[in-house]
Order: structure tokens, then sequence, then C-alpha cells
């Protein structure tokens, strides 16, 4: 049971969360409760939460040495020597064979996108994260390439506005994970190369750029015409609030606290987040559908 625990930590079962941006054209394409579409959702989350995993224990592989002087991932099972690189290989290989076979099975666009992460990330692992800029496009990369492999999967038309929201966002999350590396590990050694070429002013001001373009991108989509026509309402604008909620709740607990490194453990512990993503859930399905 204990060595479950660390393979399941191992390939960050947890962050598979993350993947749940696979079902936003479901949702907002109005197919949620259609039994085949949803069907088809489902394995593209699957395979990218293979593909994820995949990701991670290759970075961790790479990164080993660095990791075990890192305050936080010095912890994770390959940097503690919980597990051994043989073992973080074998499920390497494990996850990849998992990934090829989903893959097969339902061979359309969507397996490009599938492709064309890994190859980004693990790009980014081997050296694009030694880039300034260009290294919180390639994580902005990852959500970015989910929401369009959901569409592609289930084969429906996803609103420009709605990608630029995902685009705004990706960056948002990618950049405030900067900022919180930058303020706790920039001096480290053997951290970051990359942590060195940012300034505190130059990443605040990304993240102002980026927040204020997540809401205006979104308030758009929920006005915009063919959005209205698709839905037959246009309360869905009241949604807005839960967003902008969700930006400064979110900067709060990074700028006050220097905490949400990894998102998805914000959206699991603070309360605040967790009711108001629950309170947008229930009200964009209410207006959307019912």
């Amino acid at each position: 049971m204990k060595k479950i625990i660390l393979y399941l930590r191992l390939i960050r079962i947890t962050n598979w969360l993350k993947n749940i941006f696979v079902f936003v054209p479901l949702v907002f394409s109005k197919h949620l409760f259609n039994l085949d579409y949803f069907y088809k959702a489902v394995i593209a989350f699957l395979i990218f939460s293979f593909a994820s995993s995949l990701v991670y224990v290759f970075n961790d592989i790479v990164d080993v040495e660095r990791d075990r002087v890192h305050p936080v991932k010095k912890n994770r099972p390959l940097a503690a020597n919980l597990l051994s690189l043989q073992e973080a290989k074998i499920i390497l290989i494990i996850l990849s064979l998992l990934t090829i076979t989903l893959c097969i099975t339902i061979w359309n666009e969507f397996v490009y996108v599938v492709f064309i992460y890994i190859l980004i990330n693990i790009f980014y692992s081997l050296y694009l994260k030694n880039i300034v800029i260009v290294d919180v496009f390639c994580i902005a990369a990852g959500f970015m390439l989910r929401v369009i492999g959901g569409a592609l999967i289930i084969s429906v038309y996803i609103s420009n506005w709605l990608i630029l929201t995902t685009l705004f966002l990706s960056l948002f999350l990618a950049i405030m994970k900067r900022r919180l590396e930058f303020i706790s590990y920039q001096k480290i050694e053997m951290q970051r190369e990359v942590l060195n070429k940012y300034t505190l002013n130059f990443i605040d001001q990304m993240v102002s750029l980026t927040s204020a373009g997540v809401v205006i991108s979104y308030a758009l989509y929920t006005v915009a015409s063919r959005t209205i026509l698709l839905f037959g309402t246009e309360k869905l604008i009241y949604t807005t609030i839960f967003v902008l909620f969700g930006i400064f709740r979110y900067m709060y607990i990074a700028f006050k606290e220097n905490k949400g490194e990894n998102v998805i453990e914000v959206l699991l512990i603070d309360k605040p987040m967790i009711f108001n993503l629950l309170l947008y859930i229930v009200t964009t399905l209410l207006i959307i559908y019912f």
C-alpha cells in the first residue's frame, strides 16, 4: 500500500484535476448531457491525465538532483530516494503505453494535440524552462491544448472569446506560479536559472495584464451575439462576478500569504475558492441548460 501511495504521488494524481479543462467545450456547446459526447470527453480526460503524469515523471527524472536541494520538491518520491530511477522509468513506460493505446482507440485530430502537448513539455523540461517569457507560455500552452483537445474530440465549435479567456487564464496562472517561485526560491542554489531574468515589478505587470485579459475576454464572451443566440439568454454575464472573485482571491492568497504555487492545492483547500467555484458551476449550468 505504501508503494502505491508513492506511485500516486510520483504521477501527481491530484494534478489530474487540471485536465477538467477538456470538459469546457462540452459544457459550453450544450452537450453535457449527451452520453456519446460525454463519453468522448471522459476519454480525453483520461488521455490527458496519463499524458500529464508521463510529463511529470519525465521532469522528475531530469530534475532529480535539482529537486533534492529544493525546500519543497525534496520531498517528492524520486528526490527523497523513496523510489528508484529504475522504478520511475518503468512507470514512465507504462504511462506512455496507456496514452498511446487510448489515442489509437479514438484516432482523430485530438491525438495530434496530445502529441504536441507531450512534445512541448519534454522540450520545456530539457531546455525551454530556462528561456524568459517562453517558459510561462509553455506552461500556459498545456491549459490551452486541453481546451482545444476537448473541442476536437467531440467535434464542436469553440468561441474565439472562450479561447482567449483560456489563454489569458493560463498565462495568469503560469505567471503567478513564477511570482511565487521568484519570492520563495530565487536565491536557492541550483534552482531555476530563469528566475534571475525576471524582476518582481515585471512579473506584477504581467499579472495585471493577464488578470485583466481573463475578465474582459470572459465578459465579452458572455455578451457575444453567438453566445446569446446559442443559450437563448443574456444572463451568462452575471457569472462574471465569480470569475472576478476567483481572480482576486487567488491574487490575495499569492500576494498576501505567498501560497498557491500549485493552483489545485488552492482549489482543494481554500474554502472561499471552493465555495466560489461551486457557485460558478451551479449558476452556469442553470443558465445554460435550465
